[in-house]
């Protein structure tokens, strides 16, 4: 795809103010520093009046974090003048572009703000005293022109950041997030049985229907929603058995607490129960057959995935806590001391504790859980469905776990280790980078307070 580049845009920029006088660029600079705050006000009145833009941003984020963005970026945008270096401006334009390519804002309602932005602005400089009749015409030319060219710079890095993020996302989704799909099949076989065995017990001791399991809520059910569903997009039995564990769980166990059922119509809700059950097996079974192995996005030492579909699983999770109302937490881990390990017993050895390390990370995270290497002995954790105080809970665990696991070096030595750990909970924020700066945040807080232990992100 052809692209200009900065130097290229940076040259434009700066013959597109060479056709004005400097005094009315100045003249214009200075409306848009006075009128900053309402522009930003009437900008934004105008995207969250729109469904599909309220749907990617919030008030309050608008209020906390996004209003000012905006203001600092008008000021900024026509601040400069033509004997100004705007290369640093041009890459602050292609930044926002890639952001805007990775929460996966749709382009036209960027074209829209912009649109609605030039109309105010040109209205602030029709109502402006220091501008002529004749000026006022040339100095709205020059907002729609300057507007015109951040939307340009921002459209192309957009294109080709969203072009490289959709072929990986296509990859992940055929990686189908499983190290081998013969084990992964038994293992959520397994994980649909127990939860069936689990049911039929809970119901056969009579236990009321508000505390009978939900296979959403099973293993199973957290690895479908939040892995399987997505790694087989496109097969009819993801909607199918998507539709099976909402009848399961919103319709047939909350018919079990009815008082007045007849032996009869008990009988026909569990035949019901077991035939959705069957149904689910079958169409899991159905789905393996039709995938196979792919070993692209694993990290060879650790078999954990590594950084390659990060922003896609971020992505994933971000767009599903939105549409569900639910929340995630990250945990950003980092091995205290590591190049001590390798340092004193070589690479061997700390090869075989990240290799022990992954196994017990593993054991400490659910079906519907991520685990990366993010390079060296930083690991990440992505935990669904869960709420700050168990996020933390599961923190304190993999702490209290890793440093009370003796792991074995080479030469049937033993090792001690320790974890720092920093967590992040959604707040909302469109943006994964956000929550992956505030989860490293919290983890540099964890090392500078003396290691071993977990720290929470402020806000």
């Amino acid at each position: 795809m052809f692209s200009f580049s900065s130097e290229q845009l940076a040259l434009e920029w700066q013959g597109l103010l060479q056709r004005f006088p400097l005094d009315l660029v100045e003249r214009v600079g200075g409306v848009a520093a006075r009128h900053q705050t309402a522009l930003a006000d009437h900008f934004y009145a105008c995207l969250l009046a729109d469904s599909a833009a309220s749907k990617l941003i919030s008030h309050e984020q608008v209020k906390t974090s996004l209003h000012n963005s905006l203001c600092a970026w008008i000021a900024r945008v026509f601040a400069v003048r033509a004997g100004d270096d705007l290369k640093p401006l041009v890459a602050q334009q292609k930044h926002v572009g890639q952001v805007h390519a990775r929460i996966d804002v749709p382009v036209h309602l960027v074209l829209r703000g912009a649109r609605h932005l030039k109309e105010r602005f040109v209205q602030f400089i029709h109502d402006d005293h220091v501008f002529g009749q004749a000026e006022r015409l040339q100095a709205a030319t020059l907002v729609h022109l300057v507007v015109d060219l951040t939307m340009e710079i921002m459209g192309q890095t957009y294109s080709s950041s969203h072009d490289r993020y959709s072929r990986t996302q296509e990859a992940y989704r055929l990686f189908a997030v499983v190290q081998n799909v013969a084990s992964e099949r038994q293992r959520q076989r397994a994980a649909l049985l127990d939860w069936e065995n689990k049911l039929m017990f809970d119901l056969a001791v009579g236990q009321t229907a508000v505390l009978l399991p939900r296979i959403g809520a099973s293993e199973f059910g957290l690895w479908f929603r939040h892995k399987g569903a997505h790694a087989f997009a496109g097969m009819d039995e993801v909607e199918k058995i998507l539709k099976a564990m909402k009848a399961v769980d919103e319709t047939l166990i909350p018919g079990f607490s009815r008082q007045d059922d007849t032996p009869m119509e008990r009988s026909t809700r569990l035949r019901e129960l077991r035939s959705l059950s069957q149904a689910i097996g079958l169409g899991l079974e159905a789905m393996f057959r039709q995938t196979n192995e792919l070993e692209a996005g694993r990290d060879a030492l650790t078999r954990l995935l590594n950084r390659k579909f990060l922003p896609v699983v971020l992505s994933k999770e971000l767009a599903y806590a939105r549409q569900h109302d639910t929340n995630f937490a990250l945990l950003a881990l980092d091995v205290d001391h590591f190049k001590s390990i390798n340092d004193t017993h070589g690479h061997e050895a700390g090869d075989l504790v990240l290799q022990q390390l992954a196994v017990l990370l593993s054991n400490n995270s659910r079906a519907g859980d991520y685990i990366f290497r993010l390079g060296g002995e930083e690991f990440l954790m992505l935990l669904v469905d869960l709420d700050e105080e168990s996020a933390l809970r599961v923190a304190e665990n993999v702490r209290e776990a890793v440093a009370n696991e003796p792991f074995d070096l080479p030469r049937e030595r033993k090792l001690s280790l320790t974890l720092s750990i920093g967590v992040a909970m959604y707040d909302g924020h469109p943006d994964y980078q956000q929550i992956m700066r505030r989860a490293d945040q919290a983890l540099y807080r964890a090392k500078q307070e003396g290691r071993n232990r977990v720290a929470m992100a402020r806000d």
